[in-house]
């Protein structure tokens, strides 16, 4: 009983031991604030990549792409039975969007991803970031009327709301420009003019069968044993003109929709009404259309250069050896919002089946588009790396250079780069707490200089060393909980109040601690996880604990007689 109450009386009456407390405290909270704000951020970071990115992905390096995805298909969920979610196919190339804006021509680099709308979601959370409700339930590529994002006054109006009178603009001024010329030098301008555009077709049509042939030689050549027998790619069309009319009419079929009248690819450009109809649609992500800035009054805003209803056009490579690039026009039909800059300055979603069909990919016999990547969903509680390894067990690398990633994987350098940059903090900021233990030794070392006779009294009235010795480990005990538990109680008090201390701040300094026209959020997220405070807290007492065992086994060497002299 006397070790306990000598353990107060020391922490009641010792000013020293205060400091010793508050420099554990300020550790431990300082931690608790920094694991919680890091754990928000990269939790939210991951929610975000998961959101556009599937569980699984197998992807391909070959310029044609995986030729038979239906038969992987099979595979895949024969191999992973009940565990699959969903499954979709996708082509991915990078691509040149061109735009005009202010009369002016502006050039952007875009990943150009093609989708298949009707499976895609299944894979990702992809339809909750469009911004026109009616996309999120289920996207069509069509533009829509308006109601795309109406608390974004700066996109208004947008759809064929805008589309309409811009176009109607356009053709006035177009009819003002020729009013100078004669119908006979009007209709030798339209014909010189369909026929150099019909001789660009023959031309874009020998190249892509050309291509095709190569890349159908090519897979027969390399087709996996066990596959199909069907798997191999036939021939492509006997003459130049049926597969200009084949890839006019699948591509005519593909553009049109409700309430679209889509003419022949030559008279398309000759004849075609931006006022009634559209192109194939593309969905951006929302910084290719738009820049994030302030108002004079400092409200931050997003300048939209680009709104659904206009038109880019999208420069990609074939699928020849060697790659030449295609021209195609698209109509936005709604943009991409996931927040995570990566992706919404550089993806750009358009359907599958265009990208297959202007890349010469589509098998010309079966009609079976290729693609270069398969992607996967697991349902909750499968085991990721396992199903990840069951499948490379079924695609091996040297399948067709076809390759197995998981989503973490895909993303392994920014991921590994925030889980070191956390492991480096919490290094550092423990060090606050060992800079504290030093000074809990130095304390309880004064303090056995101090209370020598007092040691001398105890042992010659028969304290033994090992009660002298855990009289001064239990103080450093109430010294390492006392301070833990009131930094575990302030760290708690400003993650729950941080954003209200962040405006404080703002207030006093005059500048934002996140800028949200870098950061996408518009409060800090924090999360606490019971495990880590478990650990900062043990921790810091742990601390406390070894900083005071050399002195204790010092006060505890004592002899009495010596004790009692040198004082």
């Amino acid at each position: 009983m006397y070790k306990l109450l000598l353990c107060l009386r020391y922490l009641r009456t010792r000013w020293i031991a205060l400091a010793s407390i508050v420099s554990v405290t300020l550790g431990v909270a300082t931690l608790i604030v920094v694991n919680s704000v890091m754990d928000g951020f990269t939790t939210q970071m991951k929610e975000r990549m998961h959101g556009i990115l599937s569980d699984i992905v197998l992807e391909t390096r070959s310029n044609t792409g995986i030729a038979q995805p239906n038969w992987y298909e099979e595979r895949i969920r024969n191999r992973l039975g009940d565990s699959v979610a969903g499954v979709t196919t996708v082509v991915t190339l990078p691509a040149m969007m061109t735009f005009q804006h202010n009369g002016n021509s502006h050039t952007q680099q875009v990943n150009l991803i093609g989708i298949d709308q009707k499976t895609y979601a299944s894979v990702s959370d992809f339809s909750k970031y469009l911004l026109h409700p009616e996309n999120r339930d289920q996207l069509d590529f069509l533009l829509k009327e308006g109601g795309y994002a109406p608390d974004r006054e700066r996109m208004q109006p947008s759809g064929w709301e805008y589309r309409r009178p811009i176009a109607r603009y356009r053709k006035l001024v177009n009819d003002r420009v020729r009013d100078g010329r004669t119908a006979e030098e009007e209709q030798a301008a339209e014909k010189s003019r369909y026929e150099a555009l019909q001789q660009q077709i023959q031309r874009e049509q020998l190249q892509s069968n050309t291509a095709v042939t190569e890349s159908q030689s090519t897979n027969a050549d390399s087709t996996d044993p066990s596959a199909p027998a069907n798997s191999t790619t036939p021939a492509a069309p006997s003459t130049p003109d049926d597969a200009a009319t084949q890839t006019d009419s699948s591509v005519n079929s593909l553009m049109a929709g409700p309430g679209i009248v889509i003419p022949n690819k030559a008279q398309q450009v000759l004849q075609f009404d931006p006022e009634k109809e559209q192109r194939t649609g593309i969905v951006l992500g929302i910084s290719l259309g738009s820049i994030r800035g302030r108002e004079p009054d400092g409200t931050v805003q997003d300048f939209f250069f680009l709104r659904p209803g206009d038109d880019v056009q999208v420069t990609f490579p074939n699928a020849g050896t060697p790659p030449r690039g295609i021209d195609e026009t698209f109509t936005v039909v709604d943009f991409y919002e996931s927040k995570m800059s990566e992706y919404d300055s550089t993806f750009a979603f358009v359907p599958i089946e265009k990208l297959q069909h202007s890349r010469g990919m589509i098998d010309p016999r079966s009609g079976i588009g290729a693609v270069t990547s398969i992607q996967i969903k697991l349902k909750p509680g499968v085991d990721l790396n396992t199903a990840r390894d069951a499948l490379r067990d079924e695609f091996p690398p040297t399948h067709e250079f076809v390759e197995v990633r998981s989503w973490q994987e895909t993303q392994g350098p920014l991921l590994a780069a925030v889980q070191l940059e956390t492991t480096i903090l919490n290094i550092l900021l423990f060090m606050i707490i060992a800079v504290a233990g030093f000074g809990i030794l130095a304390t309880f070392f004064m303090i056995v200089v101090e209370k020598t006779r007092d040691i001398g009294i105890l042992k010659s009235l028969g304290a033994t060393g090992t009660g002298i010795a855990t009289i001064f480990l239990g103080y450093g005990v109430l010294l390492g909980t006392v301070g833990a538990g009131v930094g575990l109680l302030c760290g708690l008090l400003f993650v729950w109040k941080i954003n209200d201390i962040a405006r404080v701040v703002e207030w006093i300094t005059g500048r934002e601690v996140f800028d949200p026209t870098v950061y996408y959020f518009d409060t800090i997220p924090t999360i606490i996880h019971p495990f880590m405070l478990c650990w900062v807290t043990l921790g810091a007492i742990l601390i406390a604990v070894l900083a005071s065992v050399l002195p204790s086994i010092r006060a505890a060497r004592m002899h009495p007689v010596e004790a009692l002299r040198y004082e």
